[in-house]
């Protein structure tokens, strides 16, 4: 116990004299540097002068000293060319002492123990067939293995450049690259892989100043594009990058694609040094070394092949637009409603459809000649007026006629085949008669299809199904989604599309091209109303493959409908022409 004591305040005094001490790299014997903007000197702190000794690690407090003290007193180590490489094929910087070394050996077992490093018959996102894949996201629940690597790629690059902010590559990086900050004190930006369109809509978040120098965190790297759609956005912001760090350079052309772009390359291992420790340790076959090293061979990085396939996307996304034009999807169109509808867009460039959802008749009637020069399509609940008549239904077609919209009857109806064949074609409202396009749910199957097509199909009227719904919690998704394309397609002389959220993710896409979109639920502003219904902007929801905005509050609950109209008119249609 007393030896114990006196050893530890040996070390507490030792750290202090240290501390005042011009401090040097263990493994050189050069003076330690810094990045310009850290608070504090960038060489190794007194319990951490090597980081396979860091300030918990086990043993005696006077075996710990007896460590630092022979890495201090080890021998400087012969200085390398700028760009020449090492025993462990490193850039020039400091070799590696055998403390380190034990680490790095520590450091590759425990990624291969946790997984981190596999070795089988991998498909990739090429489509190509790997014997090794490396899922280095899977050291965020490792909490020493992360210390351990953050602290691997902050020894390869100390000392060899200066920098004044860090930026983790999304999205393994981040942790990482937040780690190497908190333990260095580091100033740390981080880049959206997708900028927002609402808040800030900043591509890099964190405070900067043009024309600092920045050195980006990857967790690996083949080709290095990720980094470059990195070094894109931080240069975009005035961002000065010369720098790549990464735990891994899986020797694939990658360095030399950077190296190319003006970037240096930095990596605490490479495939070959994970395979000779894997291999000197029992962890592999000779055979299983060969089939990767094979691999890696084989599947380098050819730049001038990158650059001219680069060159063909390019040219074909110029000559391919993002979406087909109305136009186009009118001609294609099997259905006279359909047709129309895509015509009348054209003609008025609008894709709004105002949702009436009023309870007057006569509130319905002077809104619908207030919007009525703005919309494509008007949409209806007749039900949730307080009178319906013939006179009514006249009048409604009357102001289609004048202002050049067609109508949608939002009836969703939901019955077997036989009852809808009567709730369209007659009772109260005979929907038939005065909508051009009504819509349905797909819950009773393909019969109800087949009920509302036997009674407006000779009528020239098109239907919509259900595929999403707007509101939270819907069930309308996934595998009811799937169906009601399938219904969609097998019943196109009818069936003109689809109620949809966000056709733009769906599984299984649209064989047939003319199909609309209608959207419910946009505001010029994203949110919802506390009763389940979820608010999209219009730009975001063309952006989703949406072809028709219907909006409902944010224009008959306007103080002035007409203008909320022509506003609403005005940016669905810039959004649509955005995307060609």
């Amino acid at each position: 116990g007393v030896e114990g004591m006196l050893g530890e305040r040996f070390v507490r005094a030792t750290a202090q004299s240290l501390r005042a001490a011009p401090r040097q790299s263990p493994c050189t014997g050069r003076p330690a540097t810094r990045p310009a903007s850290a608070s504090r000197p960038v060489g190794p702190s007194p319990s951490r002068l090597c980081f396979r000794f860091p300030s918990h690690s086990k043993g005696t407090p006077s075996a710990r000293f007896r460590r630092r003290e022979n890495l201090r007193n080890a021998p400087p180590a012969k200085p390398r060319a700028e760009g020449e490489r090492g025993e462990k094929g490193r850039r020039a910087g400091p070799r590696l002492c055998e403390s380190e070394a034990a680490t790095m050996e520590s450091l590759v077992l425990k990624l291969y123990e946790i997984e981190a490093v596999k070795f089988g018959n991998f498909k990739l996102k090429s489509g190509i067939f790997s014997p090794i894949y490396l899922d280095l996201r899977v050291i965020v629940s490792y909490p020493q293995v992360l210390r351990q690597v953050s602290e691997a790629m902050w020894k390869a690059v100390e000392g060899n450049c200066s920098f004044e902010v860090t930026c983790g590559v999304p999205y393994t990086a981040l942790p990482i690259a937040t780690a190497m900050a908190l333990d260095h004190d580091l100033k740390m930006l981080m880049r959206r892989k997708e900028v927002k369109d609402y808040g800030t809509k900043k591509a890099i978040e964190g405070h900067f100043d043009k024309g600092q120098t920045c050195l980006m965190v990857e967790d690996l790297v083949t080709s290095g594009m990720s980094v470059l759609e990195t070094l894109d956005a931080l240069t975009a912001v005035g961002l000065k990058c010369t720098d790549v760090v990464v735990l891994i350079d899986r020797e694939q052309g990658g360095r030399e694609n950077l190296k190319s772009h003006g970037l240096n390359l930095y990596s605490a291992l490479t495939i070959s040094e994970i395979l000779a420790i894997l291999s000197k340790h029992g962890k592999l076959s000779d055979e299983i070394v060969k089939s990767v090293k094979d691999f890696i061979a084989a599947n380098k990085v050819d730049k001038s092949k990158q650059a001219a396939d680069a060159m063909k996307e390019e040219a074909a996304a110029v000559a391919k637009p993002k979406r087909v034009p109305y136009e186009q999807k009118a001609s294609q169109a099997k259905n006279a409603a359909l047709k129309r509808l895509y015509e009348v867009m054209v003609a008025k460039k609008s894709n709004l459809s105002v949702a009436a959802d009023v309870t007057s008749t006569s509130d319905l009637l002077a809104l619908v000649d207030q919007v009525g020069p703005h919309i494509c399509c008007l949409k209806t609940h007749v039900d949730v007026l307080d009178t319906w008549d013939e006179g009514v239904a006249a009048a409604l077609a009357e102001l289609a006629k004048r202002h050049n919209f067609v109508i949608f009857e939002d009836r969703k109806f939901a019955d077997i085949g036989n009852t809808v064949v009567s709730q369209y074609a007659s009772g109260v409202y005979k929907i038939a008669e005065w909508s051009d396009i009504t819509n349905a749910h797909i819950v009773p199957g393909p019969g109800i299809v087949d009920g509302l097509k036997q009674v407006g199909l000779a009528k020239g009227k098109g239907l919509l199904l259900l595929a999403e719904m707007s509101s939270a919690g819907t069930m309308a998704k996934g595998s009811y989604t799937e169906e009601a394309v399938k219904i969609a397609e097998e019943n196109a002389d009818f069936v003109i599309g689809f109620i949809s959220v966000n056709p733009g993710s769906w599984t299984k896409k649209c064989a047939n091209g003319s199909f609309v979109h209608m959207t419910p639920g946009i505001k010029l502003q994203k949110g919802g109303d506390g009763l389940g219904q979820q608010y999209n902007d219009p730009k975001s929801a063309i952006s989703r493959g949406t072809d028709v905005l219907i909006v409902g509050r944010g224009v008959y609950k306007a103080e002035d409908p007409k203008k909320a109209a022509q506003e609403y008119q005005k940016a669905g249609w810039e959004a649509y022409l955005s995307e060609l």
